[in-house]
């Protein structure tokens, strides 16, 4: 470990503290708050068949890991993007990702009669709309990693992800204009975003894939490092920028796709997270900004799901609207200080 990893220890510990916090206030907290007592009895025995053990192992422990696991991804992915692109609002749906897996889902959702799906089997319709989001937004990954072998410009790639971006919305609005009201409800609602339903099978597939990509950030650190010089300044060391490009972008695949397909697109953490991070650390440096993301990222969406469950109250606000109300005063923040510095 570096020296200077090494100076920025405190500042993890207090991190890692603050989201263990964090983590522990959402199981205990909620509709039905559960006693420290039951649930530490609670994740000791699993196997038991009280009222705590339930809610903790059936609901709160597969949302809080689901909440952790998506902060993490999006925020390492944002700070990717943001180097790329050298935009400080790029987010991990830059590329055009969100819109594919929205009109994967617009498509399952309402190219369909919902009334198909019956109470009974809700759970196939749960696993296809995550398939039908996760195809899309693969579909979007590979058209523009074949894109980036053509084209040289970074900004030519933006563009293309932004023109991906306003082809899906044209799609998905002719969709929702020719839906039944049910069909289009249920894609209303996937759009807001949800923790909820992320259990079993897909907690662990959804893991696995955030896991895969992280690690792939990793391994982009050197070459996220270089890209902070500049294109110019990379090409002039030979290093062949489609293959860095191609390696963010299955990064970026894994982390936003595998997020949008199980939770729904969720905004501005991506993008605050990494601004967040430069301004605690003061570092550019990607060794110390990918995990200080990941552990920011992980407690920001955290403290979001905390907070849209109205702890106390039967009532849950979407997610995706509590993480905007969070996301977005840091990114006005971050505007008023660089406006200050000119």
């Amino acid at each position: 470990m570096s020296q200077t990893i090494r100076s920025y220890r405190p500042h993890y510990i207090l991190l890692t503290i603050l989201l263990a916090l964090i983590f522990m206030a959402e199981l205990v907290f909620g509709s039905v708050s559960i006693p420290i007592s039951q649930l530490i009895h609670a994740l000791l025995h699993p196997q038991d068949a009280d009222f705590a053990a339930k809610i903790l192992w059936s609901f709160r422990l597969p949302r809080a890991t689901t909440a952790l696991l998506a902060g993490a991804a999006l925020s390492v992915c944002g700070v990717q993007m943001q180097t790329l692109f050298r935009n400080p609002l790029a987010d991990p749906y830059v590329l055009g990702i969100s819109s594919g897996a929205g009109l994967g889902v617009a498509f399952f959702v309402m190219g369909f009669s919902a009334g198909v799906f019956s109470a009974g089997i809700s759970w196939i319709m749960n696993l296809g709309i995550a398939a039908a989001a996760w195809a899309g937004a693969l579909t979007v990954s590979f058209v523009v990693t074949a894109a980036a072998k053509r084209l040289s410009s970074t900004m030519s790639l933006l563009i293309l992800g932004i023109m991906i971006g306003s082809v899906g919305h044209a799609l998905i609005t002719m969709l929702q204009y020719v839906s039944s009201a049910s069909a289009l409800k249920m894609y209303v609602l996937w759009t807001l975003g949800s923790f909820n339903g992320v259990t079993g099978a897909s907690l662990i597939i959804m893991a696995t894939l955030i896991v895969a990509g992280i690690l792939l950030s990793v391994y982009n650190i050197k070459d996220l490092n270089i890209l902070l010089m500049g294109e110019v300044y990379a090409k002039s060391l030979g290093i062949q920028m489609n293959s860095i490009r191609r390696r963010i972008f299955i990064s970026t695949a894994l982390l936003a796709g595998s997020v949008t397909a199980f939770c729904g697109p969720i905004g501005f953490i991506g993008i605050a997270v990494p601004h967040l991070a430069r301004m605690i650390f003061k570092n550019a440096n990607h060794k110390i900004l990918i995990p200080a993301c990941a552990l920011l990222g992980a407690t920001m969406m955290l403290l979001a799901d905390f907070a849209s469950q109205l702890p106390g109250t039967q009532q849950v606000l979407p997610i995706n609207t509590v993480a905007e109300l969070l996301g977005i005063p840091v990114i006005i923040l971050i505007i008023i200080q660089n406006r200050s510095h000119e």
